[in-house]
């Protein structure tokens, strides 16, 4: 690992850094997505305030090298969860901080009483697919239009 890494919660100030980490992260899926998806995904300067403000956002800072990852997640009803912006930066996959952010979310999530988390993805994220289900998500039924593309739900069920 390339020194220590360490998940906090984020605040107004990490914005710009959480909208790099996004747009570095998603720039190789960016011809499989449609124009909207794309930005809905990696955000703007707007975007990112209202998911600061909607959800519990979370950040994995690599000392002075900054912000190197992020996930959001929001209690959707007293016994539901909903995750959403997962991104680790290119040069630090693979190093567990993927799995720390995620457990920081569900950690938040199950704090809150929630019984159930959901998430939604695309398909061109294979890898993400992979590691939602090797964190036992599953794939429901559910698919929904994303921006003209196909966005599809996975749940996980929390056990208590």
């Amino acid at each position: 690992m390339r020194g220590e890494v360490t998940i906090r919660r984020a605040s107004a100030d990490d914005a710009p850094a959480i909208l790099q980490c996004l747009h570095v992260a998603f720039e190789p899926y960016r011809s499989s997505y449609t124009t909207k998806a794309f930005q809905d995904t990696v955000l703007t300067p707007a975007t990112i305030q209202q998911r600061l403000g909607a959800m519990r956002v979370f950040v994995a800072v690599a000392g002075d090298r900054g912000i190197v990852g992020t996930i959001g997640c929001a209690l959707i009803d007293e016994n539901e969860g909903h995750l959403r912006g997962m991104a680790v930066l290119p040069g630090w996959q693979g190093q567990g901080i993927a799995d720390r952010l995620l457990q920081s979310a569900e950690d938040e999530l199950g704090a809150g009483n929630c019984v159930r988390i959901t998430l939604d993805t695309t398909e061109p994220l294979l890898r993400a697919t992979r590691f939602y289900e090797k964190n036992g998500y599953r794939r429901s039924p559910r698919t929904a239009d994303f921006f003209g593309m196909p966005l599809h739900e996975y749940v996980k069920n929390l056990t208590r």
